[in-house]
């Protein structure tokens, strides 16, 4: 199974979100702005970022930034 972090801080865009990509087989570690998706990137490894760039917190710039070298080839 693959493993997928999102990032987004719209409540209801991250609960569909959430549920679409878990009813199509993939885990989900979902959070709800850029300093938790900083503090999951510790329980990786992951096979996917998906990250808002706007939200509170660090932006999605710099989690990708991190992602990208903590994960080099990490498909964002």
């Amino acid at each position: 199974m693959s493993r997928i972090l999102l990032a987004e801080d719209d409540d209801s865009l991250r609960a569909f979100l959430t549920r679409a990509l878990e009813r199509a087989g993939y885990e989900v570690r979902a959070c709800a702005d850029g300093d938790q998706a900083l503090s999951a990137l510790d329980d990786g490894p992951y096979d996917l970022l998906l990250t808002d760039i706007v939200m509170p917190g660090a932006d999605g710039i710099e989690v990708a930034r991190e992602a990208a070298a903590r994960t080099p080839g990490l498909p964002i």
